[in-house]
């Protein structure tokens, strides 16, 4: 059964863990794409140029493909995997973790390193919100201008949501429609006298 809902968060958040003078901040914001992440983690490694580590996970996307693990100089598996084992615990995607490692002089070993991980990834997620939003498909609609009325009150009683639009003699609409509506939206745009409706592949 395909997925109508999907968790994440909305806000950013900083949650703090230590162990034996190793201070670990984490990080978790919202993500749409490989851009977004990039640029939070060139932001946190200017902010906090003199830590050692910036150890991450993120997923993105509905079809459960699209993550990334890093352990940036950490041994193998004890960073990036423990954070994205919190991220997936939540069910959640769309989002990130970044945890910046400032070392404290005392190895942990890799079991404490594994625990630290993920006790800041666990600590961080509990500090905001997670929420239920509607998984979104997309669409080009193009119509006569006579009858934009007739779409945009269709597109507004579905709870579609208007990404651009060319309003000409001609006229075309770029929408994205909850999952679990797809089928009426489709159902009362194809009713619509010479409207042409296209799926857009995500």
């Amino acid at each position: 059964m395909a997925m109508d809902y999907y968790f994440t968060v909305e806000k950013t958040a900083i949650a703090e863990f230590k162990d034996r003078g190793s201070k670990f901040l984490a990080f978790i914001f919202p993500i749409e794409n490989k851009e977004d992440f990039k640029k939070e983690l060139q932001y946190l490694k200017k902010e906090h140029s003199k830590a050692v580590h910036f150890c991450f996970a993120y997923r993105i996307g509905f079809t459960g493909n699209e993550f990334r693990v890093n352990d940036d100089g950490e041994p193998s598996g004890s960073a990036g995997k423990p954070i994205l084992g919190q991220i997936d615990s939540k069910n959640l995607t769309n989002v990130a973790i970044i945890v910046v490692r400032y070392f404290g002089g005392t190895l942990l070993g890799v079991p404490g390193l594994i625990n630290a991980y993920k006790m800041s990834a666990g600590l961080v997620i509990q500090t905001v919100p997670i929420v239920q939003k509607p998984i979104m498909a997309a669409y080009y609609i193009q119509f006569d201008y006579s009858l934009i009325n007739e779409v945009m009150i269709t597109l507004k009683q579905c709870q579609c949501v208007v990404t651009s639009k060319e309003i000409n003699l001609f006229s075309g609409i770029f929408f994205m429609t909850p999952k679990n509506r797809e089928e009426e939206v489709i159902f009362r745009l194809k009713d619509i006298r010479n409207a042409e409706l296209k799926k857009i592949l995500q």
